[in-house]
Order: structure tokens, then sequence, then C-alpha cells
């Protein structure tokens, strides 16, 4: 498994990970529906920087880093990540994570935020509380689930 910087060529790869994570509309307030077109707007905008992970020649991974806020906020960093439904379970969230860590000490970043995990995703709380991160504060009812309609989410948050 190698984990590098995202090239045009991944694109196709990127999209086939975001259209399944998305479609669910459980974890991410993307709207499931969101065409391709739109991918560069929500993963790929100016100011992101990506990184897939790859097997051979498939893309099983990807996450982005980017600064949280701008200005006086910038020293802390923001990332999404996900993991193609077939690589699940494997330990790759983790390493991605990890990875994410390392790169944000090297470019001077001195903390990672998650703006908004959705409470009823047992697993990506689970897996970012085993990576360090903490819970930080609550937004009562702040992601509408699909199926279960208004829940919390978390702020989690890990110096690194």
């Amino acid at each position: 498994m190698q984990i590098r910087p995202a090239d045009n060529n991944d694109l196709n790869g990127i999209w086939e990970i975001f259209h399944q994570v998305i479609k669910s509309g459980d974890t991410y307030t993307f709207d499931p529906d969101t065409p391709k077109e739109d991918l560069s707007k929500y993963w790929l905008a100016p100011g992101m920087t990506v990184f897939v992970a790859q097997e051979d020649d498939k893309i099983l991974g990807t996450y982005f880093i980017k600064a949280n806020q701008v200005g006086l906020g910038a020293h802390i960093a923001n990332c999404g990540y996900m993991v193609h439904p077939e690589a699940r379970g494997k330990g790759l969230g983790g390493q991605l994570c990890e990875h994410s860590q390392q790169y944000a000490r090297q470019t001077g970043f001195r903390g990672i935020q998650f703006n908004i995990v959705v409470s009823t995703n047992e697993t990506a709380v689970r897996l970012w509380k085993k990576c360090g991160f903490e819970i930080v504060g609550t937004t009562p009812k702040g992601f509408n689930h699909r199926l279960l309609g208004f829940v919390d989410s978390y702020i989690m948050f890990k110096e690194v």
C-alpha cells in the first residue's frame, strides 16, 4: 500500500470512493446526489492537499488536508477521509489518519480538527479516538441523517 499525493490520473478512483461513501447519506454532509462535476469543489478545491492510498492500480482510500480557518486560525488543519467500501476493516482509515498527522506536523500545523463527525457513525468515532482525537464539542442535531433524521455531531481535535 502506497499513500501518495493525488494527481489528475486519480480523479476517477477518487470519484468512485466519494460517490460510494456519500450515497448513503449517513456520514458526510455532501448531498448524496452530488454529481461528478462537483468533486473538484468538495474534495479537490484550491487550498486542499489531497492524498490517495493505492495498491497496484486501485485507489482504495483518499484524504484531504487544509487549513481549518484563514489567518489567525490557519495553524489548525481540517481533514476528510474516505475508504473504498471494499477496503474497509483492514486498517486503512487509521493509516490515512496517521499519514495526515505526519503531514500536518511537517507542514507546520499545530493540530487537526474534525468539524463534524456524525455521532451515529460509531466506527469513525471509535477510530478517531483510537488515533488520539478527543470530542471537544457536540452540536445538537447537527447532522440530517438520511435514515434517522437529525442526530448530534461531534467536533473532534488532536494536537500534532
